[in-house]
C-alpha cells in the first residue's frame, strides 16, 4: 500500500497569504500558526484594533501597511484592507479524515478532488463541504491546485476550519477509502439520476477537473456514478453543470438524508 496517499504525517507548505476579512478571521480562530497580519492605513481604527487583537492572542505580529502596498502583496484588490501570512498550514493526512468522522461518531463523509485546477472553484468545494457536514477534501498533489490564499477566500475561510489531505496518489486514495466501507460515487455523465442515487451511510463523493471531468482510472475505481440532471432542451452548447455548483448540490443531498435520519 502506498503510505503516501494516507499514512504519511501531514505535509506542510510554507509562506501562504490570505486575504479578505473572513478569512482571516477564520485562520487566527482556528489555532494554525499565523507570522504577521497586515492591516490596510485605510481600515477604520475600530476594524483594525479588533484585528490587532486578534493577532496578539494567536501570537502573530499587526503591521500598518499602505493600501496599495497590500494591494500589490495580494495581486487583488478585494483584500478588504486585512491578510495575514501563515508560516505553516499543515495539510491533513488521510487518517486524520477518518479521525474526524470517528470524533464525531459519525459515518464518514469525504469529497475528492480529481484534478479541479481553478482556486476559486476549488475554494468553493471545500466552503460547501465544510457547510454540509463533511469531514475532510482530499486532492492530489499534482494534475490540479492546491490550497493557496485565493482557495482559502473562495472557501469563506472554511479551508481553515476543514482538514484537506493532499495525497500522492488518488487512486491508492480511492482504494484506501473503499477499505474502510465507505461507498465512493463519481460525479459523470452517464451515471445514475441523484433522484435514484442512494447517498446516505458512509459516502465519499468524487469531483473531477472542470475540462474533462474525473480521469479514466478514478472512474474505473468508483463504486457507482452519480449524474445530475439538466432540465429538457437545456443541454444544447452546455452539457454539465460547473464542478463547484455540482459539489454544492451533492453534498447537501448528502445533508439532506442525514438530517433526515
Amino acid at each position: 500500500m502506498d503510505k503516501a496517499a494516507g499514512h504519511a504525517q501531514a505535509e506542510q507548505r510554507p509562506d501562504t497569504l490570505v486575504w479578505g476579512k473572513n478569512p482571516v478571521t477564520e485562520l487566527l480562530k482556528s489555532g494554525e500558526a499565523v507570522d504577521t497580519v497586515y492591516l490596510a492605513d485605510t481600515l477604520p481604527p475600530a476594524v483594525a484594533g479588533y484585528y490587532t487583537a486578534l493577532a496578539k492572542q494567536g501570537g502573530a505580529v499587526a503591521k500598518r501597511v499602505p493600501a496599495h502596498k497590500l494591494q500589490k502583496m495580494c495581486g487583488t484588490a478585494d483584500h478588504q484592507g486585512v491578510a495575514a501570512r501563515a508560516a505553516e498550514v499543515r495539510y491533513a493526512s488521510l487518517q486524520d479524515l477518518f479521525a474526524a468522522a470517528a470524533t464525531r461518531q459519525e459515518a464518514p463523509f469525504l469529497v475528492l478532488c480529481d484534478g479541479v485546477e481553478d482556486p476559486h472553484n476549488l475554494g468553493a468545494i471545500i466552503r460547501s463541504a465544510y457547510l454540509c457536514g463533511a469531514h475532510g477534501v482530499v486532492i492530489p498533489k499534482r494534475g490540479g491546485v492546491g490550497v493557496t490564499g485565493t482557495v482559502m477566500k473562495a472557501s469563506a475561510g472554511a479551508a481553515a476550519r476543514l482538514p484537506v489531505a493532499r495525497v500522492t496518489n488518488l487512486a491508492q486514495a480511492i482504494r484506501e477509502i473503499k477499505e474502510h466501507n465507505i461507498f465512493v460515487y463519481c460525479a459523470d455523465l452517464g451515471g445514475a439520476p441523484l433522484a435514484r442515487t442512494d447517498l446516505s451511510g458512509p459516502v465519499a463523493l468524487v469531483l473531477g477537473s472542470e475540462g474533462g471531468g474525473p480521469g479514466a482510472l478514478t472512474r474505473k475505481l468508483c463504486d457507482a456514478a452519480v449524474t445530475l440532471e439538466m432540465a429538457p432542451g437545456q443541454a444544447t452548447g452546455v452539457d454539465s453543470y460547473n464542478v463547484s455548483v455540482a459539489a454544492g448540490i451533492l453534498c447537501y443531498d448528502v445533508l439532506r438524508r442525514r438530517s433526515g435520519k
